[in-house]
């Protein structure tokens, strides 16, 4: 490799490097934001040209350098302010019909003028890309970021300039063996910067971070931690809630961390009380404030308690893709649409699959009083045995509990879904578990798991991962993709662990106003009789603790092409992408109303 590109390589790691050991800054919106959202303009790099040379090295002149000729002889094969633009935040494969499927690099640009303070610490934060991220401010690699479902911020309070900052993002969201997801999934591959883009302004010396949550096991006494980052990391913190009247002061060390612990006498956050605290964290250099609720969660034998008490998870499964326009969602007011389909199903309950959603879901479900299945896309076969796809995927994993780990909502931190039994796989779940337990062990760990017939009649969940989580997921298709719907009314269900289990996955696929008789495929009546017979069986499970029909919303899927029915959509849904209710919404909705009747409700 020549020299030039040598020093070009080392300049944009360092930049990395010191870019991410900022971190996550926890809680945005207790700070000075400004937005960054709107149009981008954009060049489709199918080719990378702008990236690599023709030799398929790194180029020292990319469009990262958002250069202008200065000469009229000058060649320049690229100009930003000529070319189209996309809307920030959104997926590029619905914004234009020849980027449905499209899966490559497209460039994104947005000037913006900015004034300097002094004492003031500048960063640029993006709520997720898909997938892979290379961001550059003024021609300087910030650093990249994998992994197209969790937030991610670069300082650059030594970069921006006071007028024409040139922030330009390479965004590939090109499927990966190695990646964490792999090739295939069930879901569209949308691309681009698909959540809020903002500047978020600091004091010199900031909270970085905290979790302020209930003690483990107790219903009174707040723990957790506050980190700060800057220069003078050795100050004094007040932690106040000012309607319960508490105000606690700790000392930060000299590297800014300080371990709270305190009595509370406080209301409990519950499905039937969702109540969230103001709660104000100041030092002597700055002041942040969140919204927090507290509740305990926990598993005795084959019950989950919420608060100590059992509780029934009457729940949904949700993906990211938007009501009403299609594509990938992003805004409150999908959140509250899709959630609020929820609750009129009945639900206290969402799986949010197969990946962690934009941080309003997680919001609205707090405020909302919707417990919350969060889950990172360790998803089908991925590479077991890869030490990158290990890595990655604890990011992803650190990442979704960084940003939501004070949200009151999120009781189950999922670590996969529908992986294959086997040595390599175990080993790399069980990492993955251990990262999750010392980062939170608060909440409960799970993962949506397969069964096995053991004969004709019995049902049998005894996969080895079931040692190591505290609640069992399990998904079946009996009546779909298992047999006809009658085939659930002879069923038997064994489960080799006294642990409660979540029936995360079930259903069957009607687009909305197909009808026919109940044997006949593709229809409401259908999708309704696999419905009536999956209830019945449910019923019969004396260790069910939750239920979580396959999905609320029909959503894309590359993998569904069937002409006239599927277009290119899961039509699971229990409500179509246009927000019509299928006769099986009404199925799961009659069943919740008489499980909120009995004790664990």
């Amino acid at each position: 490799m020549r020299p030039v590109l040598v020093c070009i390589f080392l300049l944009a790691l360092l930049a990395s490097i010191q870019a991410q050991q900022i971190g996550l800054i926890a809680n945005t919106d207790g700070r000075k934001t400004i937005s960054l959202d709107g149009q981008w303009r954009t060049i489709i790099d199918p080719y990378e040209s702008g990236y690599y040379d023709y030799r398929y090295e790194p180029s020292a002149n990319g469009y990262f350098k958002d250069a202008k000729p200065k000469t009229k002889s000058d060649l320049i094969e690229y100009d930003f302010d000529t070319s189209g633009s996309l809307n920030v935040p959104g997926d590029w494969n619905t914004q234009e019909d020849r980027l449905l499927f499209y899966e490559g690099t497209i460039w994104y640009k947005k000037a913006f003028d900015y004034q300097r303070k002094e004492n003031t610490r500048l960063f640029v934060y993006f709520g997720a890309a898909n997938y892979i991220a290379d961001v550059y401010l003024n021609g300087q690699k910030l650093g990249r970021h994998e992994g197209g479902f969790t937030p991610f911020n670069f300082e650059i309070t030594n970069l921006v300039r006071d007028a024409n900052n040139s922030l330009i993002v390479k965004v590939d969201n090109k499927r990966r063996r190695d990646a964490v997801p792999t090739l295939i999934t069930d879901w569209w591959n949308y691309g681009g910067l698909t959540r809020e883009v903002k500047l978020i302004e600091t004091p010199a010396t900031f909270v970085h971070d905290y979790f302020i949550q209930l003690q483990k096991g107790s219903q009174d006494r707040i723990d957790g931690w506050v980190k700060l980052t800057g220069t003078k990391l050795a100050q004094k913190i007040t932690i106040r809630i000012p309607e319960a009247r508490i105000s606690k002061s700790f000392t930060t060390d000299a590297n800014g961390f300080a371990q709270i612990s305190f009595v509370a006498g406080l209301t409990l956050w519950s499905p039937a009380n969702p109540k969230l605290y103001e709660v104000v964290i100041e030092t002597e250099t700055d002041r942040v404030q969140d919204e927090i609720g507290f509740r305990t969660i926990e598993t005795r034998g084959t019950d989950i308690l919420l608060n100590g008490k059992p509780v029934f998870l009457r729940g949904v499964c949700i993906h990211e893709e938007a009501p009403f326009r299609g594509g990938r969602a992003y805004s409150r007011e999908d959140a509250l649409t899709l959630l609020s389909w929820a609750k009129e199903l009945g639900a206290n309950f969402v799986r949010l699959a197969h990946y962690p959603h934009n941080e309003f879901m997680l919001r609205e479900a707090d405020r909302m009083g919707i417990m919350v299945w969060s889950e990172i896309p360790v998803y089908w076969t991925i590479l077991w045995e890869n030490s990158a796809t290990l890595e990655n995927a604890q990011n992803q994993l650190s990442e979704m509990i960084a940003r939501d780990k004070n949200r009151a909502a999120v009781i189950v931190w999922s670590m996969a879904n529908e992986t294959p039994v086997g040595d390599a796989r175990l080993a790399f779940l069980k990492k993955l578990i251990e990262r999750a337990r010392s980062l939170d062990s608060t909440r409960m760990i799970s993962a949506a798991m397969e069964r096995h017939y053991v004969d004709d009649k019995t049902q049998m969940i005894d996969d080895p991962l079931g040692e190591y989580v505290d609640v069992f997921g399990c998904n079946e298709y009996v009546g779909w993709y298992d047999g006809l719907p009658e085939k659930a009314d002879g069923l038997t269900w064994k489960m080799k662990y006294q642990k409660p289990l979540i029936m995360t996955e079930f259903g069957g696929e009607a687009p909305y106003g197909n009808h026919g008789d109940a044997l006949t495929r593709w229809t409401e009546e259908f999708q309704e009789n696999v419905y009536q017979h999956q209830v019945r069986m449910l019923k019969r499970i004396p260790f069910l603790r939750g239920a979580c029909p396959w999905i609320l919303m029909d959503f894309r899927s590359p993998r569904r092409p069937l002409p006239g029915i599927q277009d290119f959509h899961n039509r699971k849904g229990l409500v179509s992408d246009h927000g019509e209710k299928k006769k099986a919404f009404y199925v799961m909705q009659n069943y919740y109303r008489e499980l909120q009747k009995g004790p664990q409700n």
